[in-house]
């Protein structure tokens, strides 16, 4: 009685697939029995996980933090033995400061040879000045001394004036000479020293590039001293984010090289569900739609999440998709992520199922076994 019972039933279900109950059949299959409007999906909590590493090679000198820890970003997680790169970063400074001194006491000499070179300047041009009114003026006295020499030459020759006053004027005459010679090498002497204070421009353009030259060199000695304390700050190593640490890869003592990946780690405030949806049912989905994610270790509290992701290509089914009859699909990868984490209760790894609301007249229920 009990076989033909379950044969009138089969033929029944084979009837129903027949006469168009096979997208009805089909729909309760894929979707675990939920009501039309509900998908349901399961996977793997997950979260976007930063590894921190160091950029130069070193010793490990302190650990800060272990598995578990919650880091907050620019905390301090890792320092590396810094005793060389420190004496480094004095050299560059003590290099640095040394012809940061020689470019102030270039400028300041710079300073006083501007104020000086004008002042010489003008100093040898009012010498210069004084000497030839000095030589226009033993000009003037020659000429006079010279006639007065030939008038008293010609009245003595005549008797009309006596010897010594011919003498006397030809020794003015003489003396007018000689005092016009002295004026000429006054003259020449001012020149020469006016030259002299106009060469101070050549001597201030000589400072001002030298005064370039020794900026430049302190620019470069500055950019060797920040670039060693960058490194330096590199030394110590700190979290980029925030997050919770899920992997520690060394240990005090240890030596490393650039590169080496030392802490891993995850946000716990940000974290998803991914899942995976069969090909006939992807169409239904949409970014934004609500979603409600269940655990096995908090099944009286779903966790609420938004789609944010859709994948725009199909792949096969993944191992972790344990159910039977989507294992021969084409699957699409769907990212649901959670709104919040209450006390950082979920954590990557954790299996979850999870309810996507396509329909929002319909009513959320749990996911079916």
């Amino acid at each position: 009685m009990t076989t033909t019972r379950n044969q009138i039933m089969l033929g029944a279900l084979v009837l129903a697939i027949g006469g168009g109950g096979y997208v009805a059949l089909d729909r309760w299959v894929l979707n675990h029995g939920l009501p039309d409007g509900l998908i349901q999906a399961n996977g793997r909590i997950e979260g976007d996980h930063v590894t921190v590493a160091s950029k130069f090679p070193g010793r490990i000198k302190e650990l800060l933090v272990r598995e578990g820890a919650t880091v907050t970003v620019g905390q301090v997680v890792i320092r590396l033995d810094d005793v060389q790169r420190r004496a480094k970063v004095d050299q560059a400074k003590h290099a640095a400061e040394a012809l940061e001194a020689q470019v102030q006491a270039a400028h300041m000499n710079l300073a006083v040879l501007n104020l000086d070179v004008p002042l010489a300047i003008e100093r040898a041009d009012a010498q210069v000045a004084r000497a030839r009114a000095m030589l226009d003026r033993a000009v003037e006295v020659e000429k006079e001394a010279r006639s007065d020499a030939q008038r008293f030459q010609e009245l003595a020759a005549k008797d009309e004036a006596s010897l010594q006053q011919r003498d006397q004027a030809e020794m003015k005459w003489q003396v007018a000479k000689k005092d016009i010679s002295a004026a000429r090498s006054g003259l020449a002497q001012a020149e020469k020293e006016l030259s002299q204070a106009e060469l101070g421009w050549k001597r201030i353009r000589a400072k001002e590039s030298e005064v370039a030259a020794l900026e430049r060199q302190r620019d470069q000695a500055y950019a060797v001293l920040d670039e060693a304390e960058s490194v330096l700050k590199d030394f110590t190593i700190t979290a980029p984010t925030n997050g919770t640490v899920t992997t520690r890869m060394v240990d005090v003592g240890e030596v490393i090289v650039d590169g080496t990946p030392l802490l891993e780690l995850v946000d716990l405030d940000h974290l998803y569900l991914k899942v995976y949806v069969p090909e006939v049912r992807i169409g239904k989905l949409r970014l934004d739609l609500p979603a409600r994610i269940f655990t096995d270790a908090f099944p009286e509290q779903p966790f609420d999440a938004t789609v944010r992701y859709i994948a725009s290509k199909a792949e096969f089914t993944p191992k972790e998709v344990q159910t039977p009859d989507e294992r021969v699909k084409l699957i699409y990868a769907v990212k649901l992520y959670l709104k919040e984490n209450p006390d950082h209760r979920l954590t990557p790894g954790l299996p979850a199922d999870a309810v996507i609301r396509w329909k929002e007249d319909v009513a959320w229920a749990k996911p079916r076994s």
